[in-house]
């Protein structure tokens, strides 16, 4: 089903069926297509779907541990043809036309850092209760919160 989509491309990129660049390639090719006003993945506009914690409008930003930012930087470049944004000697961010941003972090172990989807009416203090109230375990630094999937993969939202 399509909606196991992320988890098949997680369990893939864990079995090193995919890279981390594939991964962070088809996610984001997942956010663009929620961000153009298609109906949730595989959701059939008739199912009546069950309450959400939020609604995610558009995927922001996918975040990377590389351990070589001009590799990776002029990797993206190349294929994806993303243009820099800013960088510094531990971190490049990458985007086009202003609708998300690749984070390249230097960190070893290499790997996702985190992705962060975009939610309508963000507020960090409501959206750590409405975490928490969930049964998650938010996490907020500054203006940012961030919590993990079930398998420990970490989830950022933020405001369009």
């Amino acid at each position: 089903m399509a909606t196991d989509l992320p988890e098949k491309l997680i369990e893939d990129f864990e079995r090193g069926t995919l890279n981390r660049r594939q991964l962070a390639s088809r996610l984001m090719g997942l956010g663009a297509a929620m961000a153009v006003g298609s109906t949730a993945v595989g959701a059939r506009a008739d199912e009546e779907q069950p309450q959400s914690t939020f609604t995610a409008t558009g995927l922001d930003h996918v975040a990377l541990d590389v351990s070589d930012i001009d590799r990776s930087r002029d990797f993206y470049v190349k294929h994806l043809g993303l243009e820099v944004l800013r960088e510094s000697a531990t971190s490049c961010f990458l985007g086009r036309d202003g609708r998300f941003f690749l984070a390249l972090f230097r960190r070893d172990p290499v790997g996702m850092n985190h992705y962060c989807y975009v939610i309508p009416d963000y507020d960090p203090a409501e959206v750590v209760r409405a975490l928490e109230t969930a049964g998650l375990k938010p996490r907020r630094r500054n203006g940012r919160v961030y919590f993990d999937d079930p398998d420990g993969l970490v989830v950022q939202v933020t405001g369009p």
